[in-house]
């Protein structure tokens, strides 16, 4: 398993790759504090908010496996925070550490630089997660607050840490 990655637009046929990858997460990991998987349904409605205006969704393939995926999605429901997306980057287990993150994050950084309706890159990370952490800084985020104790998963009250970075 040493292949190149590929990264582009997701499509619909990737909904049931990117749905496993998220609800692996939701199941096993601390990445996401949803508490109950996604069915294919939710997932639809969620893929479809993405892909228009200033939401684009990645995906990266590996080794002719769908790898991993990244979109900018809604911060806040109020108008004023239009300009301003909340990023979140998903890896399948089986391809972390091999350069995925680093591909999809590029590729999404720069789709934002592009769209003139987008101004701020917001991501929420759950504390103790150094390889994000490390990923968001390598790419220029800056570190702007910690919330103590915000939610409770896997039994334990998490930390998240705030990112931005101003394209």
């Amino acid at each position: 398993m040493s292949g190149e990655i590929t990264v582009r637009r997701g499509e619909a046929r990737d909904i049931e790759a990117t749905l496993a990858i998220y609800n692996r997460e939701v199941e096993t990991g601390v990445a996401t504090f949803d508490l109950c998987p996604k069915s294919t349904d939710e997932w639809r409605a969620w893929f479809a908010r993405h892909n228009i205006e200033n939401h684009p969704l990645f995906v990266a393939e590996l080794d002719g496996e769908l790898a991993g995926y990244a979109c900018l999605s809604t911060y806040r429901e109020r108008g004023a925070f239009r300009p301003t997306v909340e990023l979140s980057v998903y890896v399948g287990e089986r391809f972390r550490c091999r350069g995925v993150a680093s591909a999809l994050l590029a590729r999404i950084i720069d789709a934002a630089r592009a769209d003139e309706g987008t101004h701020a890159i917001v991501s929420v990370i759950t504390a103790g997660n150094e390889a994000s952490r490390r990923l968001h800084e390598k790419f220029g985020f800056s570190f702007c607050g910690t919330l103590r104790e915000v939610g409770i998963k896997h039994g334990a009250y998490r930390d998240v840490e705030n990112y931005e970075l101003l394209v």
